[in-house]
């Protein structure tokens, strides 16, 4: 499909691991010519510690991220309808962006991400789970928006 939307919101459930790493993988793979945000259908939780050693291995540093909800988004002056695309990773937010932007004509598609948390009781095999997570989201944005701007 190729061409980059100006500005993309990726979503999840809590803004925890999905979006935020979809978020930091957008940026580092394709520069600073798309706009690039994540928001949670909730902010109940911190970035996850899993989701930082998972793009840390490929140069993503997600330590600093802020989980925010698509109320505080709205709340910082940052409406949906000033966003080109909308990704939702998972259906619980893809269900309130449609909803949210009914009355804007907004693309809001779905990419079926796996939810990596909960899975496995060992550091290794958790993190495995994140990397597969990790790993389906950059399959993703070179599937939808082509190969990265620079090679890595």
């Amino acid at each position: 499909m190729g061409n980059l939307p100006q500005s993309i919101l990726f979503c999840c459930d809590h803004n925890a691991v999905r979006s935020p790493m979809a978020e930091g993988l957008m940026k580092q793979r394709y520069g600073t010519d798309t706009y690039v945000q994540s928001v949670g259908v909730v902010n109940d939780l911190e970035i996850d510690g899993f989701a930082i050693a998972a793009c840390k291995e490929v140069g993503v540093e997600l330590s600093r991220h802020r989980s925010r909800s698509f109320d505080e988004l709205e709340e910082e002056g940052e409406g949906l309808s000033s966003f080109d695309l909308i990704v939702a990773l998972s259906p619980a937010s893809q269900r309130r962006a449609l909803d949210l932007t009914r009355y804007y004509h907004l693309t809001v598609e779905y990419w079926p991400i796996m939810d990596p948390t909960g899975m496995g009781e060992d550091r290794d095999i958790k993190l495995r789970a994140y990397r597969q997570t990790r790993d389906q989201i950059t399959d993703q944005m070179a599937r939808r928006f082509g190969p990265p701007s620079e090679a890595e």
